[in-house]
């Protein structure tokens, strides 16, 4: 349910975005909501509270963001205050995010290895990344899992890479258990 509404008002949003000709500045603005709520969590609080009357929260909302962020960005999140849908913001926003990056043939990779990669490791990954993919450009997450013991993992939306040498002794592990002496 949660994936049908972030959609719905995602593709919404994004709607307006390109019919405005805004989706740089909608995209600026979103990253910024995102932060303010990720370090105000009270604000979620305020708006999600039962108690406190609709008109209230979206006074509240207008206070807020009125001279911060587009009219039409303050608009959108006084309709999503007003139907109920403010537990969802994040999702919703993320999906927006992840809209325009489709849009514009930015892909988002996670890359986990069992070591700190150097800047030119890095840089031959996104290359590598680039040619066999149909992006123009990537955008990066690395982390590091040493119990990967060497290879790397590589995660593009729901499709995933898996070239470590701790998925190789586990698949070696599973085919010795089914072999019978």
């Amino acid at each position: 349910m949660a994936k049908l509404v972030s959609k719905t008002y995602g593709d919404a949003l994004l709607e307006l975005a390109i019919e405005e000709e805004k989706i740089d500045i909608f995209s600026e603005e979103i990253d910024g909501i995102l932060n303010v709520l990720n370090d105000n969590p009270d604000f979620g609080k305020v708006i999600n509270n039962p108690r406190i009357a609709i008109e209230d929260k979206l006074e509240f909302v207008e206070n807020v963001f009125k001279t911060r962020i587009s009219d039409e960005l303050t608009g959108f999140i006084k309709i999503i205050v007003a139907k109920g849908r403010f537990a969802e913001i994040d999702k919703i926003l993320q999906y927006f995010s992840d809209e325009v990056k489709k849009l514009k043939g930015i892909g988002v990779a996670y890359v986990t290895t069992p070591s700190e990669l150097t800047d030119n490791q890095k840089s031959k990954v996104v290359n590598k990344l680039l040619e066999t993919t149909e992006f123009k450009e990537m955008e990066m997450h690395y982390s590091v899992a040493p119990e990967l013991i060497g290879g790397m993992q590589i995660r593009i939306g729901d499709r995933v890479v898996d070239s470590s040498v701790h998925t190789k002794i586990m698949k070696m592990q599973q085919e010795l258990l089914k072999v019978r002496v």
